[in-house]
């Protein structure tokens, strides 16, 4: 009895103890050796793009490469807005994104997918309700009410509150954080986000406005499975604010970001070898002592630094490629940027392959590989990963060859190639898994010690063996058909296969046709109609790019009836437009109108919506129709930009030239 009664203890201590882990691990800022890649999932201005229902759509996707995806701030801020001037924080989500609704389906379908959903949290400053007097929303949430007044506020805005803990924001008032009002209401908030709506983490904005004691304070309360914070600075007021979080929290890497944008818009890549204004980034080897790698989120570019219309900012003028490769192969949490995900999937889809695979993670070690600083051409680094190393080289490809005993060339581009060392012993594909429109080409390579290795590949979804599948060299290119096509490779050595890869493909068939879009004002008596356009793939923008955009002034008759219109290209099957029609210098104007990919007529109703004029599609009345038993002259597809076998014999509506075509 004394025994068991002894053993009882013990195991009550070791349950304590790994109760107060579990308590204070989800404190630590960011998990150790971790191996994920986030996502920035909007960039300025991206109403469209990120839509909670646009981004739901490709959580299966995203969900195959990133771990973490950064939304903007999700909540109201009582009208158009990225969620910088933040309103409301627990009653009113219905926001420039989307409702409450669809944010919540989003982030379960990322949940359900893989993905953890870091929020964008802005608690320096506050929006009021009318711009003065202090008006904060009054709001209640589980039966507490919470509301914020003058004592709330810094004194140096205009409040009772306490002098300011930390840099000053002019836009709108700053937040007194010693006050227990407002601490008790951001813990509430913060909690909600992680316990209501399923956020894992945060991404605190302008955290130099505050105190980082302050963020100690919020993470220990709310505990995320992770934290970081923008703190816009050099390296040493990052490490000091990162410490005033007691290691809370991590923070984005802004050195890093700086010194790959001299690098690659100066086209000397050995400043990634040098400080950048005195400071290394948190990633560099001079703090591999600490843990500010750990807690290092990394990143070439993002909503703040990136080319806006008419706006230079401070971007990535070239070498996006060679920028992303290197971040993408080095210590820290990658943090892509949506702009670049977009115009770049499958490169960077085939990094993100290569960093897994070798299994590099944010406390990784590297090695600078170019000892002669002097060389500016070119620059080549080696990351240890927990499952081997990776070489990448960016600049000028042909100044730096890695001798081919040591390295094996595995993916390649535009100033940029990735290298793994030959005893890795596996067969490697340089086209990523995905959906592809027309047929495409996969490079196969062996990673192997073995001379004369060779690979075996089938595209059946068979196992390849010895005796099953096609036998090539290594550098052979497989062609991947339109159509459902399962790659698998096996590095064959010694009559054996070793090892297997393997990837999915959907191919498309799909050719870019152009539609032409149609407005009739006899309704309002416009004299002329402004194409403000964007949306889909990112190509509509109008030529004038300031608004209201194209002005069109000549008619199409069509039928006796006359038309403003203008002609745009569908490039994909999942590419559309938005518009905004007006007239004069922008005012007055229609309501938004989304996701066209085929001709459409519209009439510019006299009924208006929040002042602006709605529209009717008419498309159905004004579209031409053609009888079915007319001869096919020309490629037909139907509305999802499926290729027809043959003229349709079924009635519908399709694509005849570019032309959407009534068959009755």
């Amino acid at each position: 009895m004394k025994k068991m009664g002894q053993n009882w203890k013990v195991t009550l201590l070791l349950l304590l103890a790994f109760h107060f882990s579990l308590s204070t691990s989800a404190a630590d800022g960011w998990p150790s050796q971790y191996k994920g890649v986030m996502l920035q999932g909007f960039y300025w201005d991206s109403f469209d793009a990120t839509k909670w229902t646009n981004l739901q759509k490709q959580a299966g996707e995203l969900g195959q490469y990133f771990d973490l995806v950064w939304l903007p701030q999700s909540a109201s801020c009582g009208g158009l807005s990225m969620g910088y001037d933040d309103l409301y924080w627990f009653s009113n989500y219905n926001s420039s994104f989307g409702t409450e609704a669809e944010l919540r389906s989003l982030i379960k379908a990322f949940s359900d997918n893989g993905i953890g959903t870091i929020a964008d949290v802005v608690v320096n400053h506050r929006k009021t309700l009318t711009g003065k007097n202090f008006d904060f929303p009054t709001e209640t949430y589980r039966g507490v009410t919470y509301q914020m007044g003058a004592s709330d506020v810094v004194s140096g805005d205009g409040g009772t509150g306490k002098a300011d803990t930390g840099t000053g924001w002019n836009g709108m008032p700053d937040l007194d954080h010693t006050s227990e009002n407002v601490q008790n209401t951001v813990k509430a908030y913060l909690k909600m986000l992680l316990d209501d709506f399923g956020y894992v983490g945060f991404r605190y904005d302008m955290v130099k406005g505050y105190s980082g004691s302050y963020t100690k304070l919020y993470n220990e309360s709310a505990n995320p499975q992770f934290s970081v914070g923008e703190c816009w600075d050099g390296t040493q007021t990052i490490r000091n604010w990162i410490d005033a979080t007691g290691k809370t929290s991590a923070a984005f890497d802004f050195q890093f970001r700086y010194t790959v944008r001299n690098a690659a818009n100066n086209g000397q890549w050995n400043r990634l070898a040098q400080r950048n204004d005195n400071n290394w980034p948190l990633v560099s080897n001079n703090y591999q002592n600490g843990d500010y790698r750990r807690l290092a989120v990394t990143f070439v570019e993002n909503h703040d630094t990136e080319r806006r219309p008419n706006d230079e900012q401070d971007p990535l003028k070239k070498d996006t490629l060679a920028a992303n490769a290197y971040l993408l192969a080095m210590p820290g949490t990658p943090c892509i940027f949506l702009t670049h995900w977009l115009a770049c999937k499958k490169e960077l889809k085939a990094m993100m392959d290569v960093r897994k695979f070798v299994g590099i993670h944010n406390e990784s070690t590297y090695e600078n590989r170019i000892s002669n600083a002097a060389i500016s051409s070119v620059a080549a680094y080696e990351t240890q990963g927990t499952d081997g190393s990776l070489l990448v080289v960016v600049g000028k490809l042909s100044d730096f060859e890695p001798a081919e005993t040591d390295w094996v060339k595995v993916l390649s581009g535009y100033h940029y190639a990735y290298y793994l060392r030959p005893s890795m012993e596996t067969p490697w594909i340089d086209l990523p898994s995905g959906t592809y429109n027309g047929s495409q080409q996969a490079v196969l390579t062996a990673v192997s010690a073995s001379q004369g290795a060779q690979l075996v590949y089938t595209t059946d979804g068979s196992t390849p063996s010895a005796s099953n599948g096609t036998r090539v060299g290594s550098g052979a290119s497989v062609e991947i058909p339109v159509g459902t096509t399962t790659l698998s490779v096996g590095l064959l050595v010694g009559g054996a296969v070793t090892k297997i890869v393997t990837r999915k493909y959907e191919v498309t068939s799909f050719e870019p046709y152009e539609i032409t879009i149609y407005v009739n004002t006899d309704r309002v008596g416009w004299s002329s109609v402004n194409f403000w356009s964007w949306g889909g793939d990112g190509t509509h923008s109008p030529a004038n790019s300031s608004w209201p955009g194209d002005r069109v002034s000549t008619k199409t008759t069509i039928d006796g009836r006359q038309w403003f219109a203008k002609t745009y290209t569908i490039n994909a099957p999942d590419d559309y437009v938005n518009f905004v029609f007006s007239t004069g210098s922008g005012s007055p104007q229609t309501v938004d109108i989304e996701n066209i990919s085929t001709d459409t007529f519209f009439e510019i109703s006299t009924t208006q919506q929040g002042g602006k004029y709605l529209t009717d599609n008419v498309t159905s009345v004004e579209m031409p129709t053609v009888d079915v038993s007319q001869p096919a002259n020309a490629a037909v597809y139907d509305l999802q930009g499926r290729r027809q076998a043959s003229f349709p014999s079924k009635k519908g509506i399709y694509i005849i030239k570019g032309k959407k075509i009534v068959i009755k």
